[in-house]
């Protein structure tokens, strides 16, 4: 298989520097499923052009298999084991080698000229044979966000035989002026993703591999869902997981209150950044409901439990997140691991999805909930339902959500935009009213509402909080003892 980087930035030749392969050497390097060789078919001042050329072991492949994964299998697919287009199309193998022999050039380090390496350059790649799943519109669908320019013609079957039409394959070259890293980061990521397989294994390391060649790039990607699923092999609750962690990690009223002064102002005293106003607010209502032993659901980097710290009287504290890059940001800023023994053993950091049943929910006085559930499909929000009030039902639960009446108070947002660009949705305090009614309508719970921040007359407070108890079989049977004592 086939990849060529050419470019005609002058002087052209330092392509070599980039890549840090020199343009007058044929270069070896030993995979572990062949070999990959690095010549420049072309070096001048004006343009240069370097290839990679992989030449994939198919039978070495096969034979160092190991004997485990074949034992107690018939072998009536040993031959398209040997047999296939592995070691002729660009996939997970070009991924993995680019990896390994542009390694330095990925990561956008070139010690030599540091400038150029930060600099955005003419460049052009080429891949005579590429598998797309979702052919040419697909293709494009992924390149051109990113600015590049896409010319693509299908490869026939076989020039001999032209009765048999055109093959799965294209012939591509793409186009655009950008940083030599990013070009690698978006082959590294979208070879694999168009080609919708890869060759080897893969655990959940995987998911941080996506993040970190994605970052900078991917979370805006209009593609990013199924980028991330096709990645991940469709594998949903990693691509779930991925997806989490891509978009985490920021206030979600942060860009908004950035540009909130004028509302703050009518507060008639210093400002408090709402986030602040919100995590005070929850501290307060947990010790009014005497809860001693709380869990935050979608803690990120752990905002309310550092707030709850302050104050004795919470016994344990557990964090639970989908994204472990956030739970580690959450221990770097509690000091987690160098806390004193005893404030280690009131709080925990737990990784785990708000949509799936787990025993580690249970046990809790009171779960909190704030600023998450907008972050969900509303699709989701009935298996989320389910989990935290019908599984794990603490006897408290505190709700937080954006009040999308106040966002015209906001003077950098447009008229039905939203505060942030992963919320799936934001509620009016009607709507989010309706919601926590009935859910409590299905699950028996009770629930009470109020503001958080400054509230104005027309349009109420910016975040709206909604405080959830279970109701206690004494106070289900309550009515009909009413009616007993009536009746006599």
């Amino acid at each position: 298989m086939l990849l060529t980087i050419a470019t005609t930035h002058q002087p052209a030749t330092e392509l070599g520097y980039l890549l840090h392969k020199h343009p007058e050497r044929c270069q070896t390097f030993p995979m572990g499923f062949g070999e990959a060789h690095v010549f420049y078919p072309e070096a001048s001042h004006e343009r240069c052009a370097a290839t990679l050329l992989l030449d994939v072991d198919s039978v070495g492949l096969v034979r160092g298999k190991s004997s485990h994964r074949s034992r107690g299998r018939t072998h009536e697919r040993t031959f398209d084991q040997y047999v296939n287009d592995r070691p002729y199309v660009a996939s997970s193998f070009l991924s993995v080698t680019l990896a390994k022999v542009f390694g330095t050039a990925l990561s956008g380090r070139c010690k030599s000229h540091p400038e150029l390496a930060n600099t955005a350059i003419p460049l052009e790649v080429s891949i005579p044979v590429l598998p797309c799943r979702g052919g040419e519109d697909f293709l494009r669908s992924l390149f051109e966000p990113l600015g590049y320019s896409v010319t693509s013609q299908t490869s026939p079957l076989d020039d001999t035989f032209p009765d048999w039409g055109n093959s799965q394959y294209l012939n591509i070259t793409l186009s655009n002026t950008i940083r030599l890293s990013e070009l690698l980061s978006h082959l590294y990521v979208l070879i694999p993703v168009l080609d919708e397989d890869k060759h080897y294994w893969f655990g959940e390391d995987e998911i941080e591999k996506l993040l970190r060649h994605g970052e900078g790039w991917l979370k805006a990607h209009p593609a990013r869902e199924p980028i991330t699923r096709r990645y991940l092999k469709r594998k949903r609750e990693m691509a779930e997981t991925a997806l989490a962690q891509l978009m985490e990690g920021e206030d979600p009223d942060a860009a908004a209150e950035a540009a909130a002064e004028g509302w703050q102002k009518l507060a008639a005293k210093k400002p408090v950044s709402l986030n602040q106003q919100r995590m005070a607010l929850v501290a307060d209502v947990l010790v009014q409901a005497g809860a001693k032993r709380v869990i935050d659901l979608g803690c990120g980097e752990g905002s309310l439990i550092k707030e709850l710290l302050q104050n004795r009287s919470f016994e344990k504290i557990t964090g639970m997140d989908v994204s472990y890059r956030e739970l580690e940001k959450a221990k770097r800023r509690l000091k987690y691991e160098l806390g004193p023994m005893q404030q280690q053993h009131r709080v925990d950091l737990i990784q785990g999805s708000l949509i799936y049943k787990d025993d580690r929910l249970r046990g809790y006085d009171a779960a909190t909930v704030i600023e998450v559930i907008e972050h969900m499909d509303l699709d989701r929000l009935a298996a989320f339902e389910r989990v935290l009030f019908e599984f794990a039902q603490p006897p408290v639960v505190i709700v937080t959500t954006p009040n999308a009446e106040f966002n015209i108070c906001f003077p950098a947002l447009q008229p039905g935009s939203l505060r942030h660009q992963d919320h799936r949705f934001e509620w009016s305090r009607q709507a989010f009213q309706d919601w926590a009614k009935g859910v409590c309508d299905r699950t028996g719970y009770t629930v009470t509402f109020q503001g958080i921040g400054y509230n104005h007359p027309d349009f109420g407070t910016p975040t709206q909080l909604g405080l959830f108890k279970k109701a206690t079989a004494h106070t289900q049977n309550k009515p009909s003892e009413t009616v007993q004592k009536r009746d006599f």
